[in-house]
C-alpha cells in the first residue's frame, strides 16, 4: 500500500466526494482525526455513508430528511470488514471536522486527515477495522508530518462524542507501537 503525490491510497476503493476544497497554502497536515459513522444509525454495510459523502441522499427516505442539504466528507471510510474507501485525496481539505479546535488552532479541516470508522457510540469496532486503521495510520504518518491523533470529540467536545466509548484507544496505540517496532 502506498500514497501517491496527490494523496490517494493505492489499495483503497476511490469514490470522489464533491465536499472538499483546497487546503490553505503552506498548511501542513499534522493531525489525524478519528470518527465513527453509520447510516442509518447502528446499521452497517449499506450505502448511506457513501450517499451522504457524495450528496446523493435519497430525499424519500424519512430518516435521511435532516441530512439532505448536509455537505460533509472524510478522506477515508473503514468498513466493518476492514475495507478502505477513500473519498478525498489527502492533499485536499475534506469537510469532516466542522467547527473545531486543537492546540489553539481552529478550523481543523485545514491541517487534518479525517478517518471515519463504520460504527457508532454503542457498539465495539471490529478487529479488521483496527488492522486497517493501524496500517493506514502508519502509512499516513510516514507520508505526512502527523504530530497528533485524536477523536472528533477531542477537537469538538461540545458537539461530538465520536469515535465514542467503544473505540479502544489503548488497543489502537499498542498496535501502532508494535507496528513501529517491527
Amino acid at each position: 500500500m502506498k500514497i501517491d503525490v496527490v494523496g490517494c491510497l493505492s489499495d483503497a476503493h476511490f469514490i470522489a466526494s464533491p465536499n472538499c476544497d483546497e487546503r490553505p497554502l503552506g498548511c501542513e497536515i499534522s493531525l489525524l482525526v478519528i470518527h465513527n459513522i453509520s447510516l442509518p444509525t447502528n446499521e452497517f454495510g449499506g450505502n448511506g455513508v457513501i450517499e451522504l459523502f457524495t450528496n446523493s441522499i435519497n430525499p424519500d427516505i424519512s430518516h435521511y430528511q435532516s441530512l439532505i442539504d448536509t455537505k460533509v466528507s472524510a478522506h477515508f471510510f473503514i468498513r466493518r470488514d476492514g475495507q478502505i474507501i477513500q473519498f478525498v485525496p489527502c492533499g485536499k481539505r475534506a469537510w469532516h471536522a466542522g467547527v473545531s479546535c486543537w492546540r489553539g488552532k481552529s478550523c481543523c479541516n485545514d491541517f487534518s486527515i479525517g478517518v471515519e470508522l463504520e460504527g457508532s457510540d454503542t457498539v465495539p469496532f471490529t478487529s479488521d477495522q483496527y488492522v486497517s486503521l493501524v496500517t493506514l495510520t502508519m502509512l499516513l504518518s510516514k507520508t505526512y508530518p502527523i504530530v497528533d491523533i485524536v477523536g472528533h470529540s477531542d477537537i469538538a467536545p461540545e458537539r461530538k462524542t465520536d469515535p465514542g466509548p467503544y473505540f479502544d484507544w489503548k488497543r489502537y496505540r499498542k498496535a501502532l507501537l508494535s507496528s513501529k517496532q517491527s
